[in-house]
């Protein structure tokens, strides 16, 4: 069974499930998330699959 992990969907899910947890950590989860994004689409760590 091969099983391939995106970067993104996993932050995701990590970020949805702090801010259900601890509501006050929003801005920060959110912060946090936009700027991983980005470095993702800079430096193309997107296509990295995990096996």
């Amino acid at each position: 069974m091969n099983l391939h992990l995106s970067l993104t969907p996993l932050i995701s899910l990590i970020a949805g499930i702090l801010i259900l947890v601890m509501p006050r950590l929003l801005n920060f989860i959110v912060a946090i998330y936009l700027i991983v994004i980005g470095l993702v689409g800079l430096f193309g760590v997107g296509a990295l699959h995990l096996q």
